[in-house]
């Protein structure tokens, strides 16, 4: 029995991962749809001199990609969760462990959940970032008709650069065209104007706009087109946003687990103390009454 009891605990920790996954994986089908279309219409506000409203959102959404646009991009918001709630969680469980080292109560300052909350935060934002990025990228690219494509083999012939930069693209041959008729009107200084654009970066999509979410929505897309920095853009503000979540989250969590653990005491006598030694104290005599009902 005394060997068995390390099984144990790895059982249990696995039955806890699981359970935490099955939990995560559930919330975020139930809310997924919620967040993509508050994603839409956070975007649709920009650019536009009429804004979209929640009914147009949704129709154009599913004129282009019909009910499963919801859940487009679902399993990255799914793989940056799992990383990052274990990030959070197990980061304030360090820290809140050292605060507490030495103590003979156990007892978990308010301040010290706070900035044991901002470091959590912290470490959670650099987790979710690149999930987030190809999240929101997948969301945009569900409003986004499919558009028709040639010969992929044909395209990466006719533009070499984008083997490197974007594989798998294939440009619109229309806009190429309309870029040279209206380069036509130039006194030609170079023999290959056109071969010369198609080596320049800029000129991916043959008018000098950046390709759209829905063609760099791919891990290997977003780091041969815009670099590994591409995955932690906006992480900053993803690291305010968190730590302020992440210090209110868990001290408040730490007050209401006080105030609830003080008002179960209140007819206790003598007054026990805070932190384990209270805890232990109400969980004995809660397990008591059960017992004598």
């Amino acid at each position: 029995m005394v060997g068995g009891s390390k099984p144990l605990g790895e059982s249990v920790f696995a039955v806890h991962a699981v359970a935490g996954a099955a939990a995560i994986s559930a919330s975020a089908v139930a809310v997924y749809p919620l967040d993509t279309v508050k994603t839409l219409l956070q975007l649709g506000a920009t650019g536009q001199k009429q804004k979209m409203g929640l009914r147009q959102v949704v129709d154009r959404l599913m004129a282009a990609s019909g009910p499963a646009g919801f859940y487009n991009g679902i399993g990255w918001s799914i793989l940056g969760k799992l990383p990052g709630l274990g990030a959070r969680f197990g980061t304030y469980e360090l820290l809140t462990a050292f605060y507490k080292d030495g103590r003979e109560d156990n007892y978990v300052y308010y301040s010290e959940a706070m900035k044991a909350g901002i470091a959590a935060g912290a470490v959670e934002a650099v987790f979710c970032t690149p999930f987030e990025l190809f999240k929101l990228r997948n969301q945009v690219s569900s409003v986004i008709p499919s558009k028709a494509m040639g010969p992929a083999n044909v395209a990466q012939e006719s533009f070499p650069l984008l083997s490197k930069l974007l594989p798998g693209y294939v440009p619109d041959i229309r806009v190429w065209n309309n870029t040279m008729s209206l380069l036509s009107d130039l006194s030609p200084k170079h023999p290959d104007m056109l071969g010369a654009l198609k080596q320049h970066p800029w000129m991916l999509t043959g008018s000098g706009k950046p390709p759209l979410p829905s063609d760099v929505h791919l891990p290997s897309r977003v780091i041969l087109l815009e670099g590994w920095g591409a995955l932690w853009r906006g992480l900053r503000s993803g690291i305010a946003r968190d730590c302020v979540f992440g210090g209110m989250f868990f001290s408040t969590w730490q007050f209401l687990h006080t105030v609830m653990l003080t008002w179960k005491a209140v007819n206790m006598s003598p007054k026990p103390r805070y932190g384990m030694a209270l805890a232990n104290l109400i969980l004995s005599n809660d397990r008591d009454s059960a017992v004598t009902l």
